[in-house]
């Protein structure tokens, strides 16, 4: 098995890459279950909308999931209570619409467990991570009620995302960060067998600030007359990470990060 991770979609020009690219990856590469984080796929940066998720869907993604700007387009609220394969963070404050945790299966049968959890430092309102962590894995095992788990942490700070890595290590096959948009040089497979990098990076335009105007962003820190934030719209690259699962385990065998396109360059 498998497994093409991509980090944070923004705007139009991630958009279009996934669009222009992701299908001839999945066959260059052998992807066999692809997961997207779509939560500033909007034209405006922020949020994610059905047309958008049907695009992701016809290219070749078979999950997507979201963070804290996940509420930001109002029609997502009613659309992800009939969309399974839109996730929204597991520990959002309660109730919420749709759901943070879904198991799916492949074309060989495979059954893919998908977690989406969000951060508590400098993040919106949402329960303790931690304890909701604690209780997902009191119920759920890796290879008896999944092949394979995945889990998309979307934090704000490096230490949570770490602490939630090793917290999963054995338990998960891949623990990836997602929300801040560059990523990390610390790919690698946990002590217990477990893939990581404590951020994806975006699908974006990297001649910006975090895949926003760089201009307008600049102006913000000065405390200038500015913008509302909005997307670059140079060429984006693709950034995100490839996990070879084992099958008997349900852990990573191998993990390479995956960039294409655009500003940035893999140094694999």
């Amino acid at each position: 098995m498998r497994i093409l991770f991509l980090g944070d979609v923004v705007g139009k020009p991630g958009c279009n890459a996934i669009k222009k690219n992701l299908k001839n990856q999945i066959k260059l590469n052998k992807i066999d279950f692809v997961i997207v984080n779509g939560e500033n796929a909007a034209d405006d940066g922020v949020g994610i909308t059905e047309k958008i998720s049907n695009d992701f869907f016809e290219c070749g993604v078979n999950v997507i999931t979201t963070g804290n700007h996940v509420w930001d387009q109002k029609e997502t609220a009613e659309y992800i209570d009939k969309e399974k394969r839109l996730l929204r963070p597991y520990n959002l404050i309660t109730p919420s619409p749709g759901k943070g945790f879904e198991i799916f299966e492949t074309k060989n049968k495979s059954k893919v467990g998908v977690l989406n959890l969000m951060g508590n430092v400098f993040m919106k309102k949402c329960e303790n991570v931690f304890e909701s962590i604690k209780k997902f894995i009191s119920q759920n095992k890796l290879k008896k009620n999944y092949d394979y788990l995945i889990v998309d942490f979307h934090g704000e700070i490096t230490s949570e995302k770490m602490a939630i890595g090793h917290l999963m290590d054995g338990l998960a096959t891949l623990v990836i960060g997602t929300h801040t948009h560059v990523p990390t040089n610390d790919t690698r497979i946990l002590k217990k067998g477990t893939g990581y990098q404590t951020d994806a990076g975006m699908c974006g335009d990297y001649d910006s600030v975090i895949g926003m105007n760089k201009e307008n962003s600049i102006k913000k820190f000065f405390k200038l007359d500015a913008k509302k934030h909005f997307p670059a719209t140079g060429q984006a690259s693709l950034s995100g990470v490839i996990v070879d699962c084992n099958r008997d385990t349900g852990l990573a065998d191998k993990i390479n990060s995956f960039i294409l396109g655009g500003d940035l360059k893999n140094t694999n």
